[in-house]
């Protein structure tokens, strides 16, 4: 069964592995009820939307397996993320107020456990936020909320208002995409990867009791695709498919369980709309990587250590 987590400081439990549903609007209603299906017997009970996702449809196709399975509401945890607009980004009271209504509307549910911020909204006003938040909070439309790539001073100046925690922060990290840890690593050292890209969040996000979870976690970066297979990573892929013959496994679910390992405990959120897919992607729960391993992959995706 699917390793589970605490969230929340405790108060919410989750599984290691998060289900991405940004592609869910290309599925019909009888193959995502599939894939939830299976998710759910796997473990990974912990759903990823945003408003944005197909324009809606995402949610909407969701919100038909709900519809024929109320009773899986209880087994699962639903996430969305609001904030992005077209052409701009927006965290109006009223907008937050109505995306999360037409969300909970598409997804047939009547509260999200969380909610979060999408992308920072450089024109934000914290204490409107903060009255969209004690709203929908009070109301029991959202139980938990949390952010999606917001450094730390973002974070502060949001916190200052709220009434309640935020309790996690969605960002980039994948094995072609380690820019959250590089500065880390190379603390005081003259060279580029030792530049502070992003206000050292990962330990910031550490010492607030934040869970972290890693979007894109198997992709170069959203237009490139994965780099499982790809040709500008053939020693990571070489190395990568030695481990999984070695534990039994895929290259894919090693590449998670890398992410795994860190002991900041990240989620990955993977997108996949295809169950056995999501099987074989499940096995990284359960596989540990010790330090030379986690090592020998981070320098085999092309980089240093100092």
């Amino acid at each position: 069964m699917m390793t589970q987590m605490k969230l929340a400081r405790g108060s919410l439990n989750a599984p290691a592995l998060v289900l991405g549903c940004l592609r869910m609007n290309t599925l019909s209603t009888r193959e995502a009820t599939a894939l939830v299906q299976t998710a759910v017997e796997k473990g990974v009970t912990h759903f990823d939307h945003a408003d944005v996702y197909g324009d809606g449809r995402s949610e909407e196709v969701f919100g038909k397996v709900m519809e024929k399975h109320p009773g899986l509401r209880d087994q699962i945890l639903i996430q969305s993320k609001c904030g992005i607009r077209k052409g701009y980004y927006d965290f109006s009271k009223e907008y937050l107020l109505s995306s999360v209504e037409e969300s909970l509307q598409r997804l047939k549910t009547d509260y999200l456990d969380i909610l979060l911020l999408h992308r920072p909204d450089t024109l934000m006003e914290p204490a409107e936020v903060a009255e969209a938040f004690s709203q929908l909070h009070e109301s029991g439309k959202v139980r938990y909320f949390g952010v999606s790539n917001h450094h730390p001073l973002q974070i502060e100046v949001l916190n200052q208002h709220l009434e309640q925690p935020l309790i996690l922060n969605q960002l980039q990290l994948s094995l072609a995409n380690t820019s959250l840890l590089d500065a880390g690593l190379h603390v005081n050292m003259n060279q580029t990867a030792a530049l502070n890209r992003d206000g050292y969040v990962l330990d910031y996000c550490r010492t607030k009791g934040m869970t972290l979870q890693a979007w894109s976690p198997l992709t170069i970066n959203p237009e490139a695709g994965s780099f499982i297979g790809h040709g500008d990573y053939v020693e990571l892929n070489r190395l990568l498919e030695r481990m999984a013959e070695s534990k039994n496994t895929q290259p894919s679910a090693i590449a998670l369980a890398w992410i795994m390992r860190h002991p900041a405990g990240i989620q990955p959120v993977v997108g996949t709309t295809r169950p056995e897919r999501l099987e074989a992607l499940s096995e990284a729960a359960h596989i540990h990587l010790n330090r030379q391993e986690w090592y020998a992959l981070y320098l085999a995706a092309g980089n240093r250590l100092p």
